[in-house]
């Protein structure tokens, strides 16, 4: 019987659930919400946690725990610079779980694991900047190559002309 024994196996070795918890606790500090599994968001809630604490400490040696457990220099420079800061007066309850409700291929009880201060319109307001940054470099890139194929056309043909000649 489980009497008394913590923490949840969710069907996978240790490692595997090291690297799962690791990867969604990233995920969250990335992007400010992710979409998993209830139980799945339960489990990883409080090390996401932990990792915020971490980063409200700030110290090097905090940094580096963060670092041993995310195991993303990007992530654990987001979580310091970016995530840390905002919560920095809040004494815990970092994050929230959101029921969504049954998956439809398995009917697996889904949920939004997320950070109490997300917006999805501001996400939805950055997500936009981005793509039109994205598109303006794009369109940039094109009338650059285009310049580049006109002026080697000029170039062949001022080579052609004095040999015309």
């Amino acid at each position: 019987m489980r009497h008394h024994r913590s923490g949840r196996k969710l069907g996978r070795d240790a490692s595997h659930r090291k690297a799962l918890y690791a990867n969604l606790a990233g995920a969250l500090i990335e992007h400010g919400r992710i979409k998993t599994t209830v139980t799945k968001a339960k489990a990883v809630r409080p090390i996401a946690e932990q990792m915020i604490t971490l980063g409200r400490r700030g110290d090097l040696h905090a940094r580096r725990q963060a670092m041993a457990y995310l195991r993303s220099q990007q992530v654990v420079h987001t979580l310091f610079a970016e995530v840390a800061p905002r919560f920095k007066d809040r004494p815990g309850g970092y994050s929230r779980i959101v029921r969504l409700g049954p998956r439809p291929g398995d009917a697996a009880e889904m949920a939004y694991l997320e950070l109490v201060d997300f917006s999805a319109e501001e996400q939805a307001e950055e997500k936009a900047e981005r793509r039109r940054l994205r598109l303006r470099r794009r369109q940039e890139q094109q009338e650059r190559e285009e310049a580049e194929v006109a002026a080697a056309q000029q170039q062949a043909e001022a080579a052609q002309a004095p040999a015309a000649s």
